[in-house]
Protein backbone atom coordinates (compact mmCIF):
# COMPACT_ATOMS: atom_id res chain seq x y z
CA UNK A 1 0.00 0.00 0.00
CA UNK A 2 1.47 3.47 -0.93
CA UNK A 3 2.34 5.40 2.28
CA UNK A 4 -0.70 8.44 2.61
CA UNK A 5 0.58 11.87 1.66
CA UNK A 6 0.22 14.18 5.09
CA UNK A 7 -2.19 16.63 4.68
CA UNK A 8 -2.08 20.01 5.66
CA UNK A 9 -4.26 22.89 6.38
CA UNK A 10 -2.45 26.67 6.89
CA UNK A 11 -5.17 29.09 7.93
CA UNK A 12 -3.45 32.55 6.99
CA UNK A 13 -3.41 35.92 5.64
CA UNK A 14 -2.52 36.50 1.52
CA UNK A 15 -0.91 39.48 0.22
CA UNK A 16 0.46 40.70 -2.86
CA UNK A 17 3.93 43.04 -2.20
CA UNK A 18 4.93 45.77 -4.37
CA UNK A 19 8.34 46.71 -3.76
CA UNK A 20 10.20 49.69 -6.07
CA UNK A 21 14.06 50.13 -5.71
CA UNK A 22 15.17 53.56 -5.50
CA UNK A 23 18.33 55.80 -4.40
CA UNK A 24 16.63 57.43 -1.45
CA UNK A 25 13.31 57.36 -0.34
CA UNK A 26 11.14 60.79 -1.73
CA UNK A 27 10.14 63.39 0.59
CA UNK A 28 6.40 64.49 1.35
CA UNK A 29 5.51 65.87 -1.95
CA UNK A 30 8.28 64.83 -4.24
CA UNK A 31 9.21 62.44 -6.99
CA UNK A 32 11.92 59.88 -7.14
CA UNK A 33 13.11 57.86 -10.18
CA UNK A 34 12.90 54.01 -9.39
CA UNK A 35 15.34 51.90 -10.60
CA UNK A 36 13.72 48.28 -9.68
CA UNK A 37 9.90 46.75 -9.60
CA UNK A 38 8.54 43.27 -8.47
CA UNK A 39 5.42 42.39 -7.75
CA UNK A 40 5.13 39.38 -5.93
CA UNK A 41 2.40 37.09 -3.58
CA UNK A 42 3.69 36.72 -0.32
CA UNK A 43 1.58 36.20 3.10
CA UNK A 44 2.10 33.91 6.14
CA UNK A 45 -0.75 32.05 4.28
CA UNK A 46 1.35 32.12 1.39
CA UNK A 47 4.42 31.42 1.88
CA UNK A 48 4.51 28.36 4.82
CA UNK A 49 2.11 27.13 2.45
CA UNK A 50 4.24 26.83 -0.25
CA UNK A 51 6.89 25.52 2.51
CA UNK A 52 5.21 22.41 3.72
CA UNK A 53 4.26 21.67 -0.07
CA UNK A 54 7.99 21.41 -0.47
CA UNK A 55 7.90 19.41 2.23
CA UNK A 56 5.85 16.84 -0.06
CA UNK A 57 2.21 17.41 1.75
CA UNK A 58 -1.01 17.76 0.57
CA UNK A 59 -1.58 21.37 1.04
CA UNK A 60 -4.61 23.72 1.54
CA UNK A 61 -4.73 27.60 2.33
CA UNK A 62 -7.70 28.67 4.37
CA UNK A 63 -7.98 32.52 3.78
CA UNK A 64 -9.60 35.75 1.57
CA UNK A 65 -8.95 37.79 -1.33
CA UNK A 66 -10.14 39.99 -3.23
CA UNK A 67 -12.12 39.27 -6.63
CA UNK A 68 -9.24 41.24 -8.35
CA UNK A 69 -5.97 40.53 -10.67
CA UNK A 70 -4.04 40.25 -7.24
CA UNK A 71 -5.99 37.46 -6.02
CA UNK A 72 -5.75 35.36 -9.05
CA UNK A 73 -2.36 36.34 -9.03
CA UNK A 74 -1.98 34.49 -5.49
CA UNK A 75 -3.96 31.73 -6.51
CA UNK A 76 -1.63 30.91 -9.75
CA UNK A 77 1.33 31.22 -7.68
CA UNK A 78 -0.09 28.90 -4.94
CA UNK A 79 -0.95 26.03 -7.94
CA UNK A 80 2.20 26.10 -9.31
CA UNK A 81 3.21 24.48 -5.80
CA UNK A 82 0.82 22.15 -5.98
CA UNK A 83 -1.09 24.08 -2.85
CA UNK A 84 -5.09 24.23 -3.20
CA UNK A 85 -6.74 27.29 -3.48
CA UNK A 86 -10.11 26.22 -3.35
CA UNK A 87 -10.75 27.12 0.49
CA UNK A 88 -8.98 30.75 -0.51
CA UNK A 89 -12.39 32.62 -0.96
CA UNK A 90 -12.77 35.77 -3.11
CA UNK A 91 -14.82 38.95 -1.81
CA UNK A 92 -16.09 40.96 -4.69
CA UNK A 93 -16.41 44.47 -3.00
CA UNK A 94 -12.87 44.50 -1.57
CA UNK A 95 -8.99 44.32 -2.89
CA UNK A 96 -6.62 41.70 -2.10
CA UNK A 97 -4.26 42.22 0.42
CA UNK A 98 -1.74 44.64 -0.73
CA UNK A 99 1.99 45.90 0.72
CA UNK A 100 3.74 48.54 -0.65
CA UNK A 101 7.39 48.70 -0.23
CA UNK A 102 10.16 51.53 -0.86
CA UNK A 103 13.38 50.07 -0.40
CA UNK A 104 16.43 52.91 -0.72
CA UNK A 105 20.26 52.61 -1.49
CA UNK A 106 21.24 51.25 1.75
CA UNK A 107 19.09 48.71 1.96
CA UNK A 108 16.61 50.24 4.51
CA UNK A 109 12.68 49.60 3.62
CA UNK A 110 9.70 51.95 4.60
CA UNK A 111 6.68 49.74 3.62
CA UNK A 112 2.67 50.40 4.05
CA UNK A 113 0.06 47.23 4.05
CA UNK A 114 -3.55 46.76 3.41
CA UNK A 115 -5.28 43.83 4.65
CA UNK A 116 -8.07 44.40 2.08
CA UNK A 117 -10.15 40.84 2.12
CA UNK A 118 -7.76 39.70 5.02
CA UNK A 119 -9.39 42.25 6.93
CA UNK A 120 -12.81 40.59 6.23
CA UNK A 121 -11.83 36.65 7.58
CA UNK A 122 -13.93 35.57 10.13
CA UNK A 123 -15.57 32.86 12.16
CA UNK A 124 -17.82 32.51 9.12
CA UNK A 125 -15.24 31.31 6.82
CA UNK A 126 -14.03 28.76 9.44
CA UNK A 127 -17.78 27.17 9.79
CA UNK A 128 -17.83 26.62 6.12
CA UNK A 129 -18.82 23.04 5.53
CA UNK A 130 -16.39 22.49 2.77
CA UNK A 131 -13.86 24.66 5.59
CA UNK A 132 -14.66 21.86 8.51
CA UNK A 133 -14.52 19.19 6.34
CA UNK A 134 -11.04 20.22 5.16
CA UNK A 135 -9.91 20.58 8.77
CA UNK A 136 -11.77 17.66 10.17
CA UNK A 137 -9.33 15.35 7.47
CA UNK A 138 -6.50 16.88 7.88
CA UNK A 139 -3.40 15.64 9.78
CA UNK A 140 -2.34 19.34 11.10
CA UNK A 141 -3.67 22.68 10.90
CA UNK A 142 -1.26 25.59 11.02
CA UNK A 143 -2.97 28.78 12.32
CA UNK A 144 -2.02 32.37 12.23
CA UNK A 145 -2.17 34.97 14.70
CA UNK A 146 -3.07 37.84 12.38
CA UNK A 147 -7.05 37.44 11.88
CA UNK A 148 -9.48 38.28 14.34
CA UNK A 149 -9.39 35.85 17.83
CA UNK A 150 -12.93 35.12 17.53
CA UNK A 151 -11.66 33.00 13.87
CA UNK A 152 -8.51 32.17 16.13
CA UNK A 153 -10.59 30.69 18.36
CA UNK A 154 -13.35 29.11 15.83
CA UNK A 155 -10.54 27.18 13.93
CA UNK A 156 -8.62 25.80 16.90
CA UNK A 157 -12.77 24.54 18.05
CA UNK A 158 -12.79 23.27 14.94
CA UNK A 159 -9.32 21.36 14.76
CA UNK A 160 -9.92 20.12 18.00
CA UNK A 161 -13.62 18.40 17.66
CA UNK A 162 -12.33 17.08 14.57
CA UNK A 163 -8.70 15.72 16.75
CA UNK A 164 -6.69 17.58 13.91
CA UNK A 165 -3.07 18.33 15.25
CA UNK A 166 -2.96 22.00 15.70
CA UNK A 167 -0.08 24.39 15.76
CA UNK A 168 -1.39 28.11 16.36
CA UNK A 169 1.60 31.01 16.29
CA UNK A 170 1.36 34.01 18.54
CA UNK A 171 3.03 36.91 18.10
CA UNK A 172 4.25 38.83 21.76
CA UNK A 173 6.78 41.56 21.98
CA UNK A 174 9.91 40.42 23.33
CA UNK A 175 10.47 40.87 26.65
CA UNK A 176 12.22 44.33 28.16
CA UNK A 177 15.31 43.51 30.66
CA UNK A 178 13.76 41.01 32.33
CA UNK A 179 10.38 42.30 32.37
CA UNK A 180 7.67 39.88 32.00
CA UNK A 181 4.62 41.41 30.55
CA UNK A 182 1.15 39.87 31.20
CA UNK A 183 -0.18 37.35 28.48
CA UNK A 184 -3.71 38.00 27.87
CA UNK A 185 -5.70 35.82 25.49
CA UNK A 186 -8.27 33.51 24.84
CA UNK A 187 -8.48 30.39 26.81
CA UNK A 188 -8.80 28.16 23.73
CA UNK A 189 -5.82 29.24 22.55
CA UNK A 190 -4.28 26.88 25.44
CA UNK A 191 -5.42 23.90 23.43
CA UNK A 192 -3.74 24.60 20.33
CA UNK A 193 -0.81 21.48 20.06
CA UNK A 194 1.79 23.34 20.33
CA UNK A 195 2.02 27.01 20.91
CA UNK A 196 4.36 29.01 18.12
CA UNK A 197 5.65 32.27 20.00
CA UNK A 198 6.70 35.10 17.63
CA UNK A 199 8.85 38.03 19.28
CA UNK A 200 8.98 40.88 17.06
CA UNK A 201 12.34 41.32 15.62
CA UNK A 202 13.77 38.10 17.31
CA UNK A 203 14.35 36.87 13.81
CA UNK A 204 16.65 39.03 12.71
CA UNK A 205 18.93 39.26 15.50
CA UNK A 206 21.99 37.51 15.72
CA UNK A 207 22.60 37.64 19.54
CA UNK A 208 20.49 36.98 22.30
CA UNK A 209 21.74 37.04 25.51
CA UNK A 210 21.58 35.07 28.67
CA UNK A 211 18.94 37.26 30.14
CA UNK A 212 16.96 37.22 27.15
CA UNK A 213 16.94 33.49 26.86
CA UNK A 214 16.00 33.14 30.64
CA UNK A 215 12.71 35.18 30.18
CA UNK A 216 11.79 33.58 27.05
CA UNK A 217 11.63 30.53 28.77
CA UNK A 218 9.97 31.96 31.63
CA UNK A 219 6.92 33.21 29.49
CA UNK A 220 6.98 28.72 27.49
CA UNK A 221 7.11 27.80 30.98
CA UNK A 222 4.42 29.90 32.43
CA UNK A 223 2.23 28.64 29.48
CA UNK A 224 2.78 25.83 29.62
CA UNK A 225 1.97 25.66 33.75
CA UNK A 226 -1.33 27.54 32.14
CA UNK A 227 -2.60 24.80 29.88
CA UNK A 228 -0.50 24.46 26.72
CA UNK A 229 0.93 21.42 25.82
CA UNK A 230 3.87 22.67 23.37
CA UNK A 231 5.78 25.72 23.29
CA UNK A 232 7.88 26.32 20.81
CA UNK A 233 10.22 29.56 20.10
CA UNK A 234 12.77 29.75 17.13
CA UNK A 235 15.80 31.52 18.29
CA UNK A 236 17.17 31.99 14.73
CA UNK A 237 20.83 30.97 14.34
CA UNK A 238 20.55 29.88 18.47
CA UNK A 239 18.11 26.86 17.18
CA UNK A 240 15.06 26.67 18.97
CA UNK A 241 13.20 26.32 22.33
CA UNK A 242 10.57 23.70 23.56
CA UNK A 243 9.25 23.57 26.96
CA UNK A 244 6.60 20.85 27.41
CA UNK A 245 5.24 18.76 30.67
CA UNK A 246 8.29 17.13 30.63
CA UNK A 247 10.76 19.92 30.79
CA UNK A 248 12.59 22.17 28.65
CA UNK A 249 14.10 20.65 25.17
CA UNK A 250 16.69 23.45 23.82
CA UNK A 251 17.18 22.36 20.23
CA UNK A 252 20.93 23.45 18.96
CA UNK A 253 21.31 25.40 16.34
CA UNK A 254 22.80 24.98 12.72
CA UNK A 255 25.86 27.24 11.24
CA UNK A 256 24.81 28.15 7.93
CA UNK A 257 25.91 30.82 6.19
CA UNK A 258 24.29 34.21 6.96
CA UNK A 259 22.00 35.61 3.60
CA UNK A 260 18.59 37.03 4.36
CA UNK A 261 16.55 36.29 6.67
CA UNK A 262 13.42 36.99 4.78
CA UNK A 263 12.24 33.48 4.96
CA UNK A 264 13.12 32.24 8.25
CA UNK A 265 9.63 32.26 9.34
CA UNK A 266 7.84 30.78 6.87
CA UNK A 267 10.53 28.04 6.35
CA UNK A 268 10.17 27.17 10.47
CA UNK A 269 6.62 27.13 10.72
CA UNK A 270 5.51 25.32 7.20
CA UNK A 271 8.45 22.69 7.66
CA UNK A 272 7.26 22.35 11.50
CA UNK A 273 3.48 21.68 10.27
CA UNK A 274 4.47 19.41 7.44
CA UNK A 275 6.84 17.59 9.72
CA UNK A 276 4.45 17.33 12.55
CA UNK A 277 1.83 16.38 10.11
CA UNK A 278 3.64 13.03 9.81
CA UNK A 279 3.07 11.92 13.04
CA UNK A 280 6.32 12.96 14.84
CA UNK A 281 6.80 14.22 18.24
CA UNK A 282 6.90 18.26 18.28
CA UNK A 283 10.15 17.78 19.71
CA UNK A 284 11.03 15.95 15.88
CA UNK A 285 8.95 18.46 14.27
CA UNK A 286 11.26 20.96 16.42
CA UNK A 287 14.30 20.16 14.61
CA UNK A 288 12.73 19.83 11.33
CA UNK A 289 12.02 23.37 11.35
CA UNK A 290 15.14 24.25 12.83
CA UNK A 291 17.12 22.94 9.95
CA UNK A 292 14.47 24.23 7.68
CA UNK A 293 15.20 27.77 9.39
CA UNK A 294 18.91 27.21 8.64
CA UNK A 295 18.54 26.76 4.98
CA UNK A 296 16.72 29.31 3.93
CA UNK A 297 18.97 32.25 6.12
CA UNK A 298 21.34 31.04 3.65
CA UNK A 299 19.80 31.67 0.73
CA UNK A 300 18.79 35.29 -0.28
CA UNK A 301 14.95 35.72 -1.32
CA UNK A 302 11.64 34.27 0.02
CA UNK A 303 9.73 31.88 -2.05
CA UNK A 304 12.75 30.96 -4.14
CA UNK A 305 14.86 30.59 -0.50
CA UNK A 306 12.57 27.81 1.04
CA UNK A 307 14.05 24.11 1.22
CA UNK A 308 12.56 21.24 0.07
CA UNK A 309 12.42 17.78 2.26
CA UNK A 310 15.29 16.30 0.77
CA UNK A 311 17.75 19.31 1.10
CA UNK A 312 16.24 19.49 5.04
CA UNK A 313 16.93 15.45 6.08
CA UNK A 314 20.27 15.81 4.25
CA UNK A 315 21.19 18.75 6.59
CA UNK A 316 19.82 16.71 9.69
CA UNK A 317 22.08 14.25 8.68
CA UNK A 318 25.02 15.63 8.67
CA UNK A 319 24.75 17.45 11.83
CA UNK A 320 27.06 15.31 14.74
CA UNK A 321 25.14 13.64 17.63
Amino acid sequence: MAERIPKVVIIGPAYVEMAVKCDSCPEPGQMKEGMGFTCVPTGPGVNRAIQAALCGCDVFVLGRIGEDCFGEMIKQNLSRYGVSTELLYASPAISTGIILTLVDGRGSNRSCRSAGANKVFGRDEIEYAAAEQTIGSANVCLIHDSFSPDAVVAAVRCAQIHKTRTILEVNLPIPDRGVVHAIDWPVDFYNADILVLRFAGLWSRTELGASGEQDIKFIATELVAKGAGNVLISLGTHGALLVDRQGTHWIKGIATEMVDYTGCEDAFCGALAACYATGDSPLSAARFAVAAEALARSRFGLQDALPVKEEIITLLQEQPD
